[in-house]
């Protein structure tokens, strides 16, 4: 599974953005098929953006530094 850096997160609301347009575009031509597709490709950006914030929340986790173990 991919994680998206949280720095992109601008990028995916200019792609959510397009694809709202896209979608408005496929209403008004009548494009029943697009529409189902751009709705699931919204529904996993938006899961993928609301992923993105929860891992940026959360503090990292030092696990420190592994040593040898001393030999008996």
């Amino acid at each position: 599974m991919l994680n998206v850096n949280p720095k992109m997160l601008p990028r995916l609301a200019e792609l959510e953005a397009d694809l709202l347009n896209r979608r408005a575009r496929a209403e008004a031509e009548g494009w029943a098929g697009e529409i189902e597709g751009i709705d699931l490709t919204l529904s996993f950006l938006r899961a993928k953006r609301d992923e993105t914030q929860r891992r940026d929340q959360r503090p990292p986790v030092h696990l420190g530094i592994p040593t040898p173990r001393p030999t008996p």
